[in-house]
């Protein structure tokens, strides 16, 4: 097949969203694949809602995830002349007209079939008009009014669509500005885009969009429209009801490599393969492999898989990649404890957030702040006891790693016929406060000796006695 050329055509108009990304994604996966092009153009024709933060935000989001462009990118607020060029081609054809049918007029004619519940479509009342008053126009199209057109999707399959469904669609406004539909079809030319590789929102675009490259004679590229991303309840995933930017996720401490898997796997498929390399990737990827219905962002399953990522690592890569987060916590990642704790978290971690979050529990050594539900539940009566024979018999440890601290918690509670669910819970309020913690032993060994005894030995002072 010849080289595709794709293109990835985003609006700076707010954050980088998650379903834009998995389109860019599929693009530029298909561009490796078949060793094609693929192509960053960024639609900022809505000066009013464009902004550089913007498209800041849509390289920073690029950039981060690792889909660097070929080609761009290019805006098409720098594109004006190509944009008004053209439009004096199709005018010259009398593939264009000018329009000189006022708002009132146009809005006249909408209620009046809105009251004869029809349909409104623009009349075409300045479509044969010779004349060329200084009135302001808009330019509309000579859309055919008859016939059908033919989407052959290569991900929705054959689509067609009534001809008559359409207005003389309008390219520019009274202002001279050209309008989304015609500026995206005179840029795919202009950019010899073979493949039109976007989301099914576009899909009732594409018709007008097959027209203007009739009236502009340019060949048809490929279509493909990509199913949307739902969230859990079955509803277009949303700013209101879920984390939607490519950087917040990121500033969650998701890694990029665990995003681009999983946002691959929202709609296309190989096998049952859960887990890719980029280098997989862009060996397997085909659009022919991506499943029309829409696909379903499970945030329990990206949790899963992130995590997953985090312990394939050894602790040092681990540290050194959320060393970031790890500073932003107030915590120097060469601390002398940080890399042990950086182990014994990481089988629970599954952001790095989350995991320079739980480092924070060994930076107090000092008196401890109890849970006031844990303390009432396990730091009872008969803790006292049980407390403080533990904390000196682990007293006689010389070596205070997590395995003899094991060995010698696992023989004292055989001699005393306890179980670790006797002492387990109230140790774990007693060193860190609450309930949650990674294994006692290696709680233990990140806060040594010292530390671990006297919070032991408070415990058991601070459990009610029998008097």
């Amino acid at each position: 097949m010849t080289a595709p050329r794709v293109r990835f055509a985003p609006s700076p108009t707010g954050d980088l969203h998650v379903g834009s990304v998995r389109a860019s994604l599929f693009n530029w996966l298909y561009a490796r694949r078949f060793g094609g092009t693929f192509i960053l153009r960024i639609e900022d024709t809505d000066r009013a809602r464009s902004t550089d933060e913007s498209t800041n935000v849509i390289l920073e989001g690029m950039r981060w995830i690792g889909m660097e462009p070929d080609e761009g990118p290019f805006f098409q607020s720098q594109r004006g002349d190509l944009y008004r060029a053209r439009l004096d081609e199709l005018l010259d054809a009398r593939k264009a007209y000018r329009c000189y049918c006022t708002k009132d007029e146009v809005a006249a004619k909408r209620a009046d079939a809105e009251r004869q519940k029809k349909l409104y479509r623009y009349d075409r009342t300045c479509r044969d008009r010779t004349d060329a008053p200084d009135l302001p126009f808009v330019v509309r199209a000579k859309l055919p009014e008859e016939g059908t057109v033919v989407i052959d999707d290569l991900v929705k399959g054959r689509v067609e669509v009534r001809n008559d469904q359409f207005d003389d669609l309008i390219l520019a406004r009274q202002d001279g500005s050209p309008v989304y539909n015609f500026t995206v079809v005179v840029d795919d030319i202009d950019m010899q885009i073979t493949h039109v590789v976007r989301g099914d929102d576009h899909l009732n675009n594409t018709p007008k969009q097959i027209h203007l490259y009739s009236l502009l004679g340019a060949p048809l590229p490929a279509f493909a429209h990509l199913p949307m991303v739902h969230g859990a309840n079955g509803k277009k995933l949303s700013k209101r009801d879920n984390v939607v930017s490519i950087l917040q996720f990121r500033d969650l401490g998701y890694l990029p490599e665990t995003m681009l898997t999983f946002l691959v796997r929202l709609g296309w498929a190989h096998g049952d393969q859960e887990q890719f390399t980029v280098e997989e990737l862009t060996q397997l990827f085909d659009l022919k492999d991506v499943r029309p219905s829409a696909a379903v962002f499970d945030e329990k399953k990206l949790d899963w898989l992130n995590g997953f990522k985090l312990r394939e690592m050894t602790p040092a890569a681990l540290r050194d990649r959320a060393r970031t987060f790890i500073e932003a916590v107030g915590i120097d990642p060469e601390t002398t404890w940080v890399l042990r704790a950086v182990e014994a978290l990481q089988p629970r971690a599954n952001t790095l957030l989350q995991l320079a979050k739980g480092l924070r529990m060994f930076t107090d050594r000092g008196p401890v702040t109890y849970d006031e539900k844990a303390a009432r539940k396990f730091l009872k009566e008969e803790q006292r006891e049980r407390l403080t024979l533990l904390a000196d018999r682990l007293a006689e440890i010389d070596d205070f790693q997590a395995p003899a601290l094991e060995a010698a918690t696992m023989a004292f509670l055989e001699e005393h016929e306890w179980k670790m669910k006797h002492v387990g819970q109230p140790c774990r309020v007693a060193l860190v406060g609450g309930t949650v913690s990674p294994s006692l032993f290696d709680v233990m060994e990140i806060f040594g000796k010292d530390v671990s005894l006297a919070r032991l030995r408070a415990a058991a002072a601070f459990a009610p006695s029998e008097e």
